[in-house]
């Protein structure tokens, strides 16, 4: 259960960094929307609140950074 728990959250990482990478891109058509659209319903549940606690600094969203130290930090403290 806990490899499953870990998978899981090494997946949302992948996903949170796919969100970072999709921000710079402008303008996004076709498959490149509806990937944007899936990753944005995916993580926006997750950033939202992070985002209310630490609103952008200088116009840079540090939400998702984070919320990636979040999880390598329960990664390390229960998944051992």
């Amino acid at each position: 259960m806990l490899a499953l728990i870990s998978l899981a959250l090494s997946l949302f990482v992948l996903v949170l960094f796919a969100r970072g990478i999709l921000s710079w891109i402008p303008n996004k058509t076709g498959v490149l929307r509806s990937i944007d659209d899936v990753v944005f319903r995916l993580t926006e549940p997750v950033l939202a609140p992070v985002r209310r606690v630490i609103p952008p600094m200088g116009g840079i969203d540090v939400s998702f950074i984070v919320v990636i130290v979040a999880i390598y930090i329960v990664r390390a403290v229960f998944l051992r």
